[in-house]
Formats: structure tokens, C-alpha cells, sequence
């Protein structure tokens, strides 16, 4: 739990996701042609992430491409995302540090980009990204 400016922020991303109930969608980086070789994209493998597909869902996944340009390219993707989510209330999706890793943004670059999910209660977000967004 996280507490920023007198809020209690409760809906964060577990640092490591092992195991994923059926109605939990695990959210994760990728590029457009889908190479799903390393980082979270490869984790996401074992919860129905297709090989080939870079976008959107699949299994219990979801993939943001972040890989093809700057934040500008990754954000109608994102919102893409949020609009899935509100969609769908009744599943949970735990959004990892997308970009901040083989794609090389900063946490400062990418939460921004997540700030229509702030009120989106089934959307959980990585501690890091909470702290940039509060």
C-alpha cells in the first residue's frame, strides 16, 4: 500500500506475478511484430500471449507496443487499453512497468500516460508509476 498527498493507494501491480487467477489479465510491453523474446513480453508467454501479435489481448494478457517510437506512438495504445479495461469490470489488469525496460523510456516518461486510469478501479498500476502520477 502506498500513501501520497493524504491518499491511500491500494490498487498496485505486484512486483512479481506468478500465478494469475481467471479473471486477472497480466499487461505488459511488446513491439508491433509481436517478438515476445525477453522481459515481462516473455512472461507473458505462459498466460496466452500470442508469438506474431503485438497488440491488445490475448489469453490472459495484454500487449502495449512500445517499442516502435517515442512516448507520442505508445500513447493511443495505452488509451486503446483503458477503454479495454472499462469494458470489462469485471476482470483485474495489473499493468507492469511498460517501456521501462528493453524499450529504455523512464517511469517519469510512461505513467503520465496512464493518468485516465487513476480512477479506473480495475486497473493496478507499478508503485513507481503511482508515485509520478500523485
Amino acid at each position: 500500500m502506498l500513501r501520497k498527498n493524504n491518499m491511500t493507494i491500494q490498487r498496485i501491480t505486484p512486483q512479481w506475478i506468478t500465478l494469475l487467477q481467471p479473471d486477472e489479465v497480466f499487461v505488459f510491453g511488446s513491439n508491433l511484430q509481436g517478438l515476445h523474446a525477453g522481459g515481462a513480453a516473455k512472461l507473458a508467454m505462459q498466460w496466452g500471449a500470442v508469438w506474431g501479435k503485438g497488440v491488445g489481448l490475448q489469453g490472459q494478457t495484454y500487449a502495449i507496443p512500445t517499442m516502435q517510437g517515442g512516448v507520442d506512438t505508445i500513447r493511443p495504445h495505452v488509451d486503446e487499453f483503458i477503454s479495454l479495461a472499462k469494458q470489462h469490470p469485471n476482470k483485474t489488469f495489473f499493468v507492469t512497468e511498460i517501456g521501462c525496460g528493453i524499450a529504455g523510456f523512464t517511469v517519469e516518461q510512461i505513467a503520465p500516460l496512464f493518468k485516465k486510469a487513476v480512477d479506473v478501479e480495475n486497473i493496478y498500476l507499478p508503485e513507481r508509476f503511482w508515485t509520478v502520477l500523485c
